[in-house]
């Protein structure tokens, strides 16, 4: 089959969203063989303009399809049917149920759990939050009367504002703050009141998890270049000029997710003014500020924001001392704190107050800022332990730069490394990696990357890691 000549009908339910439509409707040609293995599909660009359709739609559905096995992405040869794939023409005449009722063979058991940047619950104050939980089980919220107020605990507001106000140079009032059930929970928040077919720019590479928040308002997703310095402000500008109807910008300024680069200081201000002349409305996840290795950590957009700019800011406690405790935060003036709180109380109406109460006690006493040091420390050693077994037995295979904060590291990978075929059988030896299709919207654009998160990982894991991640290199590669 031409690579430009596949004509798909869009089936599926209709109640779906398009790209899961598409990404099925590809699926039935795959199994019905149709489409063949190793088949090379035609780009996002053209398929898009042959089904009328978003590119972006187009792009949602091959990255859905990539992440189950069914397509892979490589940069010289646009994205293809897997090509390990058994021959599926004989599952004509089957149902498509049958054929999902076989068996597939069993996932490799992980030999050990990998992140791509999640810190070490081991290491958090276990004692002193569950002494500062019975305190407040037995304090005056044991005799609450009604709902909490959904902006979150008088008591963990303030206690925030102040830890912002010292940490960040964040000068806001507890009217200006929301806790949530997590950063998720505040990026969904935060993108609901733009309004649904709105369409919001994001770094891409990026956090898939906010894309999959943006479309679930109805948003649609507009992809900006990240290179060594950040988000590209010059693309940016250019799409703003070409495509009025963005209304919002997701970045990750401090660590961008997932390359890890800070942005520097005159593409911030540069971006602020761009925000001001476009009326962009800026969602600023600052989600692992702590971590910061070397120089002073460098302070949010928010804390340099006017009234010109709407910035919404988004932090989480999460990153600090575990992934099961589910508490972030929103910043943001006090319309739009109040319009997210809106939001907020349709599907939550109260939050956690004893354990809200529980965590105002350790920003107020210390706790907080102490493990935060703590975990500095160990999370720096924990990187250079992973940057010199990289160097010493990948070698020039692959490149990266030396994060100066943050829990992982983007390693790129040298010319003839492909990632998809590494990351494969990294994942038949047990070892789950991240690659750079895991974060694009469009596979074409996928760099051939490993994101590494070393911050849960003991000394011996991380030298396990190097050791498995080096014999699991293709061959010839």
């Amino acid at each position: 089959m031409k690579r430009n000549d596949l004509v798909i009908e869009l089936g599926g339910d209709l109640g779906q969203p398009l790209f899961l439509r598409l990404a099925a409707s590809i699926l039935g040609e795959i199994e019905r063989g149709r489409i063949k293995p190793g088949d090379t599909l035609p780009g996002t660009r053209v398929l898009a303009h042959n089904l009328k359709l978003h590119r972006n739609t187009v792009a949602a559905a091959f990255h859905e399809l990539i992440m189950q096995g069914w397509l892979v992405a490589e940069p010289s040869r646009g994205t293809r049917v897997a090509p390990d794939l058994p021959a599926l023409g004989k599952l004509r005449g089957k149902t498509r149920a049958a054929a999902r009722a076989e068996t597939p063979p069993p996932e490799p058991r992980p030999v050990f759990s990998l992140s791509d940047g999640i810190p070490d619950s081991r290491i958090m104050p276990v004692n002193e939050l569950a002494r500062a939980f019975r305190r407040a089980l037995a304090g005056p919220v044991r005799f609450a009367k009604g709902y909490a107020d959904p902006r979150g605990t008088r008591a963990l507001r303030q206690a925030l504002t102040g830890y912002l106000s010292q940490e960040r140079g964040l000068a806001a009032s507890s009217e200006e703050l929301m806790v949530t059930r997590g950063s998720q929970m505040a990026i969904y928040l935060a993108a609901a009141i733009i309004g649904p077919g709105q369409k919001i720019a994001v770094e891409e590479p990026g956090y898939p998890q906010a894309w999959a928040a943006f479309r679930a308002v109805g948003a649609q997703v507009v992809g900006v270049p990240v290179d060594a310095q950040g988000i590209d402000i010059e693309r940016l500008e250019e799409i703003l000029r070409h495509e009025r109807d963005v209304k919002a910008l997701y970045v990750t300024p401090h660590h961008q997710y997932p390359s890890t680069v800070t942005l520097g200081a005159g593409r911030r201000l540069r971006l602020l003014e761009i925000a001001r002349r476009y009326r962009l409305t800026v969602i600023e996840d600052d989600y692992d500020h702590e971590y910061r290795f070397e120089g002073r950590p460098v302070l949010p957009l928010a804390s340099r924001a006017d009234g010109d700019v709407s910035v919404v800011y988004i932090g989480s406690l999460s990153k600090v001392l575990s992934p099961a405790v589910r508490l972030g935060y929103a910043v943001a003036n006090t319309d739009v704190i109040s319009r997210m709180v809106c939001l907020r109380d349709a599907i939550d109406r109260r939050g956690d107050m004893p354990f809200e109460e529980a965590m105002a006690e350790l920003i107020g006493d210390g706790t907080l800022a102490r493990h935060a040091r703590k975990a500095r420390r160990i999370y720096e050693a924990r990187r250079n332990l992973l940057v010199d077994g990289l160097r010493r037995q990948l070698g020039s295979a692959v490149d990266f730069d030396v994060p100066s904060g943050g829990l992982a590291i983007w390693v790129r990978l040298s010319p003839g490394q492909p990632a998809g075929a590494w990351a494969a059988s990294a994942r038949c030896a047990g070892l789950p990696i991240s690659f750079g299709s895991a974060y694009v919207l469009d596979p074409a654009n996928a760099p051939d990357a490993f994101r590494i998160g070393f911050a849960r990982l003991t000394d011996e894991e991380i030298r396990d890691l190097v050791r498995m991640l080096a014999a699991c290199r293709p061959k010839g590669g």
